[in-house]
Formats: structure tokens, C-alpha cells, sequence
């Protein structure tokens, strides 16, 4: 016995849960499918006046959209464990925070509009007026961490359906929204109702339109006028949706849909033209100023270079005014080839990296003034000393 009840029960969870996951599907297929038609009535109504708050098209919409966003939204638990409700503006004040330049901080900062759920209908008409309702719902999607967090599963926004909902929220953008946000009507409390009357449709099949005329030739019989099996006809044809009537006017509605979205992805794609363009003259800049810090950095290590080896040069000039005369009489030539080493040296290491010229004439010029420092009493003519700067040049030139 029990394990013909553990088996009932297995099979009855089993049964309830298939019943559960297709509630689910179908709630989120109506929706989805309730929001599309309500897209493409507002965009035919845009056409013809004037979108606002007054609109029975804008009111269906929003509701639609409130419920979307609203399906399978998780409570908010308290430290006591009780679950209070919760608006969807939570989510989307979370999920849409690092969108560039979005509204999420103005709304937060609207005085006249305090309830979590009045900020959240004020945010979907200030991003109907930006044309941006499809891009934060994007932003919101991609965010599938905070998405999980916030909504249980089963929900609009975690099934496939969800990528549907943006690119269908799109063709909004070829619409001029224009609202007042006084808080008036947004500060409610009821909740919102789907009007799904103006998207009911009967279509009726092919062997009920031929047993329905049979019935009119029947009927017609009698002689009535208003009964001639042509007029049933004709008005059947005007009612069956499958007639070229109904098709044209159904291509006419698709036509001026795609019209307008054609007209908005033309603008969108001239503004990114122009912030391409812009991106590659600040990229050229960007190039021409790291050029020009180069070159100035270059011209700055050359000119630490030259003031070093000027440094080192007044060094070793100190160094032999610290020496005694006889010491330095006595010497001469050899004590400054000794001392002068490594002066030497860094010379010929500088100019294996500088131009050859340049280094040789700082090296002469440098050389005849350590000379005429040295030649302090005049213990050694003009005509001594250019001899010994010639020899310690070509002692140079050959290490």
C-alpha cells in the first residue's frame, strides 16, 4: 500500500507540476503576444492625433507593460520573515543603474512623486519621451544576476519570451510621447487592468464559411432580397479575415509599422555615423598630442644630458683647484688623463647614443676649458695646450 501511494503521489506531483509549467507559458505567451498588439495599435494611432495620457491605446500599453514587468515578482522579506510586496521599480532602479545617462536618478529625486509604484510608471513615460524604453529594458535583460534575484521562476523576464519584449518595444521609438509628471493618476493604488477586447478576433474556418452559405441558400429561397445568397456572400467574404480585402489592409498596418521603424533606425544610424566621426577626429588628436609629448620629452632628456655632463665638468674643474700647485705642476698632462677617466668615458657612451658631431664638439669646447682651468699660473702657453687637447681628443676617438 504505501508504494502504491508514494507512486500515486510521484505521479500526481508530477501531473501538477506539467499543469503549473504550462500556466506559466501561457501567461507569459499572452502577455508577450497582448503586448505586441498593443504596440502596433499605439503606432497606428500615432499616425492619426496625438499620443497622451488620455489615450485609451497609451493606458492598455502601460498596464500591459506593469503587468510584464510586475509577473512573478518576489516579495520583499522582512527581518521577521514576512514577505511585504514589492513594485517593479526596485528592480528596474537596480537593474538600470549603469545605463549612460539614464533617468533612474532624476526619478528617485522627483519630489511629487513618493510611492515606489508611482516612480515606477513616471520612469516608463519619461523613457517613452527619451525613446529609450526598449534600451533599458535591454540593460535590465542583460543584468541576468539581478534579474534571478528579483523574480521567481516562471517569470516574463526569465523565459525566452523576454528578448521578444525589447525588440518589440522598439518600434516605440518612431513615436513623439509628450507627458506632464504632476504625480495626478500615477500616485494609485488599484491595480491596473488589461482591456483585451480591441485585440479579440474570431476567425472563422473554411467548412464553417461553406455551411454557412448553404444555410443562406436555404434561407434565401423565400424570395427576400435582403436574403440573395450574393449579399450573404459578399458580406462573407468582407468578414472572412483570409479575403484580399482583410490581407491588404493587414499589409497597409505592417507597411506603416515597418515605415516608421525604417525611419528610426535611418536616424539612429546617422547618429552613430556622427559619433564615429567624432570618435576618430578625438582619436587623431589623442595620436597628434602623444607625438608632440614625445618629441618634447626627447628634447627634454637631451637638454638633462648636456646639463650633466656640464655638471660633471664644473666637478672635475673643482677638483683640481683642491689640488696643490707643485703636485699639479709636477704631473700635469698625466695627473689630468688619470683624474679624467671616467669623464672620459661617459663621453664615448654618450656619444655611441647622440649624433658623433655634436658630442665631439661639446667634448673639444669642454676639454680646452678644462685646460685653460688647469693652466692657473700660467705655467703653459696657448701653444701647449692645443697640442694636449689634440691628444687627449684622439685618446678619446680610440677608446
Amino acid at each position: 500500500k504505501e508504494t502504491i501511494m508514494a507512486s500515486l503521489n510521484l505521479g500526481f506531483n508530477g501531473a501538477r507540476k506539467k499543469a503549473v509549467a504550462r500556466i506559466r507559458a501561457v501567461e507569459r505567451r499572452n502577455l508577450i503576444t497582448v503586448c505586441r498588439f498593443s504596440v502596433k495599435t499605439l503606432i497606428d494611432r500615432s499616425c492619426f492625433e496625438t499620443i497622451d495620457d488620455t489615450s485609451a491605446e497609451f493606458i492598455n500599453f502601460v498596464s500591459i507593460l506593469e503587468h510584464i514587468l510586475s509577473h512573478r515578482l518576489k516579495g520583499q522579506v522582512s527581518w521577521f520573515g514576512y514577505e511585504s510586496p514589492r513594485s517593479f521599480w526596485d528592480y528596474i532602479r537596480v537593474a538600470c543603474s549603469k545605463v549612460p545617462h539614464s533617468c533612474i536618478h532624476s526619478i528617485e529625486n522627483m519630489e511629487n512623486v513618493r510611492s515606489s509604484r508611482a516612480k515606477g510608471r513616471a520612469w516608463m513615460r519619461v523613457a517613452l519621451m527619451e525613446k529609450r524604453l526598449s534600451e533599458y529594458i535591454s540593460a535590465a535583460l542583460r543584468d541576468f544576476k539581478t534579474t534571478r534575484r528579483f523574480y521567481e521562476e516562471g517569470a516574463v523576464v526569465l523565459g525566452e519570451e523576454a528578448g521578444l519584449l525589447a525588440d518589440t518595444l522598439i518600434g516605440l521609438n518612431a513615436i513623439d510621447f509628450s507627458f506632464c509628471l504632476k504625480g495626478e493618476g500615477l500616485d494609485e493604488s488599484c491595480p491596473v487592468v488589461i482591456d483585451y477586447t480591441p485585440y479579440l478576433k474570431f476567425t472563422q474556418t473554411s467548412d464553417s464559411i461553406s455551411s454557412d452559405e448553404e444555410e443562406m441558400r436555404t434561407m434565401g429561397s423565400s424570395g427576400s432580397e435582403a436574403g440573395t445568397p450574393e449579399s450573404h456572400m459578399a458580406a462573407s467574404l468582407m468578414a472572412d479575415p483570409s479575403t484580399w480585402y482583410s490581407k491588404s489592409k493587414r499589409l497597409e498596418q505592417k507597411y506603416r509599422v515597418v515605415l516608421e521603424q525604417k525611419g528610426y533606425l535611418e536616424e539612429l544610424v546617422r547618429l552613430r555615423e556622427v559619433q564615429l566621426s567624432e570618435s576618430v577626429s578625438q582619436n587623431k588628436s589623442l595620436l597628434q598630442r602623444l607625438t608632440d609629448t614625445e618629441i618634447s620629452h626627447k628634447l627634454e632628456k637631451e637638454q638633462l644630458e648636456i646639463i650633466i655632463l656640464e655638471l660633471q665638468d664644473q666637478l672635475i674643474c673643482v677638483n683640481l683647484m683642491k689640488t696643490p700647485d707643485n703636485k699639479r705642476k709636477k704631473n700635469g698632462k698625466l695627473y689630468l688623463l688619470k683624474e679624467n677617466k671616467a669623464y672620459f668615458k661617459t663621453i664615448k657612451n654618450l656619444c655611441i647614443v647622440t649624433l658623433f658631431r655634436k658630442c665631439t664638439q661639446i667634448f673639444i669646447s669642454r676639454m680646452i676649458h678644462v685646460v685653460w682651468s688647469f693652466n692657473l699660473k700660467g705655467s703653459y702657453d696657448a701653444i701647449s695646450i692645443f697640442p694636449f687637447s689634440l691628444e687627449c681628443y684622439k685618446l678619446f676617438v680610440n677608446r
